[in-house]
């Protein structure tokens, strides 16, 4: 057999192939992706396909923003879409775009203290909550729950500080961690529902409130911006982001389910279309 000979413009042309198996990216993210196993059984699938290693730092989306911003990361995929648009205007990311949703629930124990379980009407329910002095866990850490469930008091006329340590209480922690601690408590917590579906400690908690329209939760994709951060991966960054929001990595989130519950929901489109 005659030995294989490739031209240098064959090697050449291979090169970025051979670079690009080799790869590797860093993705800040919410927690709740993380959470809930999502990364666990979509990862493998584009590393398969691309050889593009992905790690994730899974932490709040406050905290993920700013991690971004220094340029601690090639990717950003989280949950507060004001504070994702601000980056992006501000040269942090390429753009943005719509990537997946799924709702915010609270969460309570059986006995249900406030008197909330079954409605629909979350500012009202958090008026009940607040005007009974029942005891609500909150993150308070900035992230995408928080930010959201901060425009829920503002939006039900309540200032939850006024309660501080006393019905309301901060824990500062992820979403696992608030969910630990509000159940230690019998608190009630607000929790996006892929993490309360995919939480193993739920004793005697259930949904309490649960289908208004305001707690619907968007969750965005955004390269970073190599014009800010030179260093970045923007050609693995961006396809990574490609394929999230392509038909296969669409089908792959809409696929993928806890106890035969379909945790988050694809609705890729690109931001102002």
């Amino acid at each position: 057999m005659k030995p294989v000979k490739f031209t240098l413009a064959a090697l050449l042309a291979l090169a970025p192939l051979a670079a690009s198996a080799q790869e590797s990216i860093i993705v800040q993210s919410t927690t709740s992706t993380a959470n809930s196993g999502l990364y666990d059984y979509l990862l493998p699938i584009f590393s398969d396909k691309t050889g593009i290693t992905v790690n994730v730092v899974a932490v709040g989306t406050g905290q993920a923003i700013k991690n971004a911003a220094n340029c601690d990361g090639d990717v950003l995929l989280v949950h507060a879409k004001p504070a994702e648009e601000k980056f992006v205007a501000e040269g942090g990311g390429t753009s943005r775009t719509d990537l997946m949703y799924n709702d915010f629930v609270i969460v309570g124990p059986a006995d249900d203290p406030a008197g909330v379980a079954g409605t629909s009407d979350v500012e009202a329910a958090l008026k009940t909550i607040a005007g009974k002095g029942a005891v609500f866990a909150s993150r308070g850490d900035d992230s995408g729950t928080h930010k959201k469930e901060k425009a829920l008091w503002q939006a039900a006329g309540v200032d939850p500080a006024t309660g501080s340590g006393d019905w309301y209480r901060e824990t500062g922690s992820g979403m696992g961690a608030t969910l630990n601690a509000g159940i230690g408590m019998g608190a009630y917590v607000m929790t996006d529902r892929a993490t309360w579906i995919s939480f193993a400690n739920k004793q005697d908690y259930r949904i309490a409130v649960e289908g208004d329209d305001d707690l619907f939760n968007q969750y965005g994709v955004i390269p970073v911006n190599p014009e800010n951060c030179p260093a970045v991966k923007i050609e693995a960054a961006k396809a990574f982001s490609d394929w999230l929001i392509s038909d296969e990595g669409q089908k792959a989130i809409a696929g993928y389910t806890v106890d035969g519950q379909q945790l988050f929901f694809p609705n890729a489109r690109k931001q102002g279309s």
